[in-house]
């Protein structure tokens, strides 16, 4: 009988854990906590992060893929927030290419309408001088039509070009995560926090559960940080009152040739005004995103309304009517739940869009939580949480602008073209190595109509710490969104390269596939009446 090789090593070294005093557990293993990971594991602390689903689980593999500097925060007066995330974008697109990948971005205007190209104009100038370059200038309607074919004609003055950048968002935080593991930090998935430990009104320590095994310990540490999103709230005590509002953000995928676009485009609903998005992610076309409050239970994971695919669907109507695309074309959906600190004591107040989306910390003795934040900004707010901890333990921290991503050496795989090998080393980094051994075994052939390689796969359930066939396919690879019924088509080739690199046996592949086709028809396809 196959073993299950992660389980195996899982069962030896969890109990080794508890053998020693952290300097500082962190708790979340979205980007934010691979942030404050990397970030201690640089400076030699003693440092682990525990996870108890899977890394990048929640909104850190659900959001919109933007790396952008938050154009609309200019706007609402939130200077320091723009400025710290266009700075942050510049600097990951220096230094993870393939990974974080600028893109044009087109705000069409028309007679009549808000914002029009003066006004808009006079943001991109001040977006564009706290990046140091200008990004933008402005098509006439006779150019835009040529630059931009198929799009709403009527009323069409021109439209506005500006800069900005998209990401894999997992695998953003699977490659944060490698940076800290290769400067000493330890990460593990499936460690569920169940409570924290206290000593004279002093948190000292977690007990957790794994959840693969079952098992219950206790770790100790000097220091705490809380980096659990949307979650934040739930290990505080009973007696801090709400202040977080989690608010709801849905998406719609299209296959690319069914509403091709080369850049985005960013316009005004006709419903209520508000900025969404058509752009293309990977070979396909993502629409997006709504903004509005999320009332379900946040462990069942977030999944689109009726409401938000029609009005999704209204948005590519409005914009680009002859393509008459309708819920038949959609492949896959995603919603993702935005960790926002209400401006009201956490109860809703007014439009979520209003909402800030600056972070705050919350702090008691020997613990530090963070609410609220944003994935382009996960590099100082790491650093400020790093801070806060370090004065717990008579340290100090000091920003001292290392880069996140260790540089690679250069590294020629026969068989794929510089894209390929671009788009590789970016998702990968320190591991590409690793990565081009499974190139050489299996060579470069995609996986359907997708850019991932079934190297790719093969890599991920060697090497990626699966725990579940959903963490296979929808975030150290995304097939589950990028292929027809979650790649169903593609499951029984996957089984064959994968089940054997995984441990495990029949039955266990069996529940895991049951398990993932249920899991695809909640979350990730059209809701039951559509």
């Amino acid at each position: 009988m196959s073993q299950d090789w992660n389980a195996q090593w899982r069962q030896q070294a969890l109990p080794g854990l508890a053998m020693q005093e952290w300097d500082l557990i962190v708790i979340g293993g979205g980007i934010s906590g691979a942030g404050i990971l990397r970030e201690a594991a640089r400076r030699g602390w003693r440092c682990l992060l525990l996870e108890q689903q899977d890394f990048a689980w929640g909104t850190s593999s659900r959001s919109s893929k933007m790396v952008h500097g938050g154009l609309r925060y200019i706007a609402k007066g939130q200077w320091r927030l723009t400025r710290d995330s266009v700075r942050e974008r510049q600097r990951l697109l220096q230094e993870a290419p393939g990974l974080v990948e600028p893109m044009s971005f087109l705000m069409p205007h028309y007679r009549g309408q808000f914002p029009g190209p003066k006004v808009f104009g006079g943001l991109l100038a001040l977006y564009d001088a706290l990046a140091g370059r200008r990004n933008h200038c402005f098509h006439d309607a006779a150019q835009l039509r040529y630059l931009a074919p198929g799009g709403k004609e009527p009323d069409l003055l021109g439209g506005t070009c500006f800069l900005d950048a998209l990401t894999d968002d997992a695998r953003l935080v699977m490659r944060v995560l490698a940076e800290a593991r290769a400067d000493g930090g330890l990460a593990f998935n499936g460690v569920r926090v169940t409570r924290l430990l206290r000593e004279d009104g002093r948190v000292c320590g977690v007990e957790v559960e794994d959840r693969v095994g079952g098992k219950l310990q206790t770790l100790r540490c000097r220091a705490l940080a809380v980096a659990t999103g949307a979650w934040a709230e739930r290990l505080r005590p009973a007696d801090s009152g709400r202040q977080l509002r989690p608010l709801r953000g849905s998406h719609l995928l299209l296959a690319g040739w069914r509403l091709p676009v080369a850049q985005a485009f960013s316009f005004m609903h006709a419903e209520d005004r508000r900025p969404v998005f058509v752009f293309p992610w990977e070979g396909a076309t993502v629409v997006g995103t709504t903004d509005l409050d999320h009332r379900d239970d946040l462990d069942q994971g977030a999944r689109i309304s009726q409401a938000e695919l029609d009005y999704l669907l209204a948005a590519c109507a409005q914009q680009f009517p002859q393509a008459r695309v309708s819920a038949a074309d959609v492949l896959s959906t995603w919603a993702g739940v935005r960790p926002v600190v209400a401006s009201a004591g956490g109860e809703p107040a007014g439009k979520p869009s209003n909402e800030t989306r600056e972070h705050v910390l919350w702090q008691e003795p020997g613990c530090v939580t963070l609410a609220g934040g944003k994935l382009t900004t996960f590099r100082p707010q790491a650093i400020e949480v790093l801070q806060a901890c370090a004065a717990m333990l008579g340290r100090s921290v000091e920003d001292s602008g290392e880069a996140v991503f260790a540089p690679l050496a250069p590294l020629a795989i026969p068989g794929l073209n510089g894209t390929q090998l671009r788009r590789l080393a970016g998702r990968h980094g320190r591991d590409l190595p690793r990565l081009a051994q499974w190139v050489a075994e299996l060579g470069g052939e995609c996986v359907g109509a997708s850019d991932t390689l079934w190297a790719e796969l093969a890599f991920a359930a060697e090497a990626e710490m699966v725990l579940h066939l959903d963490d296979l396919l929808l975030r150290r690879t995304r097939l589950g969104l990028l292929l027809a019924e979650g790649a169903a088509e593609h499951l029984p080739a996957i089984r064959r390269l994968c089940q054997p690199l995984l441990g495990w046996d029949d039955a266990r592949w069996q529940a895991e596939e049951q398990r993932y086709r249920a899991l695809w028809q909640r979350h990730h396809s059209l809701p039951a009446n559509a």
